[in-house]
């Protein structure tokens, strides 16, 4: 493995590099959104950064924040309504949280916002495109719970728990066996294969997780042409995904929602999968066809699924998912814990002590891919 990787997000930020770097002025602030490797354009400048959002960070957060940052005075102004917002934006050289493209007319001097979460589909749109305004998101940051969770649904689906003694425990207030020692009503997810749709923040720690921790093959596809992590024992582009999906004993959703992503898990790909696979929603709900994935789980067509997410959140009453026996759902809560805020924060903070020196910036959005 070379010393410094170039991670997805950094060759993501690399591809729009040039124009930026080239544009910006050595005497005024601009955003860097080169590799980090890659030599700086801009020299640090002192003049206070201004940060205008609809976000209430707690006093400490903006303590770090300020803190962070040497090179200049930051400040912070925290808005109650959206009317103080836009006034407040006429000073803005950063928004953190969600500015719509119609007020971006409203901030002249805004040079970098950061979204408050990971997915751009509800943000991003033709306004946003066509602004030279840099964006940057969350992405990765919430990897770490989503997995766990991930994880912990796979091993509650192929050990029963889910199926057979979770329903015991609360309903019946029994706990009897099911099965025998040899039948398939308890297996093993060691020495199993786990494809994985987008290797992004959540898909390489997933894959990371169940290559390190449970032993298992990993095959993934992404859109991007990122080098092979050496706990993958193949990595495709997404012509792929049809290909792999019947060799996989795991299929694992990971992919950000865009156009091209939207119900791709659908009927046909569930009737492909092996019989005894199963299916973990981890990204966003709208990457998979519910009333297929009914069908596919009351058919028998796959074992089970584990889902953060759904089409529709939050899950209406009577839905027929909640008559599937083999299937365990949270609410997109998996990314949630204090531990996330922190990382949060962190990686805010970074950014914002990047931006003042004239740093790369990370976790750059591709505008055009829509992540």
């Amino acid at each position: 493995m070379p010393e410094n990787p170039l991670s997805r997000r950094n060759f993501v930020a690399a591809a729009g590099a040039a124009a930026p770097a080239a544009a910006a002025a050595p005497q005024s602030r601009q955003p860097v959104v080169t590799a980090p490797y890659a030599q700086a354009a801009l020299k640090p400048q002192s003049d206070p950064i201004r940060i205008v959002t609809m976000y209430s960070f707690a006093p400490d957060e903006v303590k770090k924040i300020q803190n962070t940052v040497k090179a200049a005075k930051v400040e912070i102004v925290m808005c109650k309504t959206r009317d103080e917002f836009r006034q407040k934006l006429r000073d803005a050289e950063v928004v953190y949280g969600d500015i719509r493209s119609a007020e971006l007319d409203y901030a002249p001097k805004l040079k970098w916002i950061h979204v408050g979460g990971a997915g751009m589909e509800g943000t991003l749109d033709d306004g946003h495109r066509k602004s030279p305004v840099v964006m940057t998101n969350y992405a990765r940051t919430f990897a770490h719970g989503i997995t766990e969770t991930g994880m912990g649904m796979l091993l509650c689906l192929a050990h029963g728990l889910a199926k057979y003694y979770m329903p015991q425990f609360y309903r019946n207030k029994t706990m009897k066996p099911v099965g025998t020692v040899k039948s398939d009503h308890h297996v093993e997810v060691v020495g199993r294969t786990m494809g994985i749709v987008g290797m992004g923040g959540i898909g390489s720690m997933m894959a990371r997780r169940a290559y390190y921790g449970f032993d298992m093959k990993i095959i993934g596809t992404d859109a991007k042409p990122i080098p092979k992590p050496e706990y993958v024992a193949e990595l495709h582009d997404p012509g792929y995904f049809m290909e792999m999906v019947p060799r996989v004993d795991v299929l694992v959703c990971a992919a950000p929602h865009t156009k091209v992503t939207e119900r791709m898990f659908n009927e046909d790909v569930f009737r492909r999968m092996k019989k005894t696979a199963y299916f973990i929603a981890l990204s966003r709900g709208k990457l998979f066809d519910e009333n297929a994935l009914v069908k596919a789980l009351k058919g028998g067509w796959i074992a089970g699924a584990g889902l953060d997410v759904f089409p529709t959140e939050p899950v209406p009453p009577g839905h027929p998912i909640f008559d599937c026996e083999n299937v365990l759902m949270s609410a997109h809560t998996s990314g949630w814990s204090p531990d996330r805020q922190i990382r949060l924060i962190d990686v805010f903070a970074e950014n914002v002590r990047r931006y003042s020196e004239g740093h790369a910036l990370v976790n750059v959005v591709d505008k055009g891919a829509g992540y």
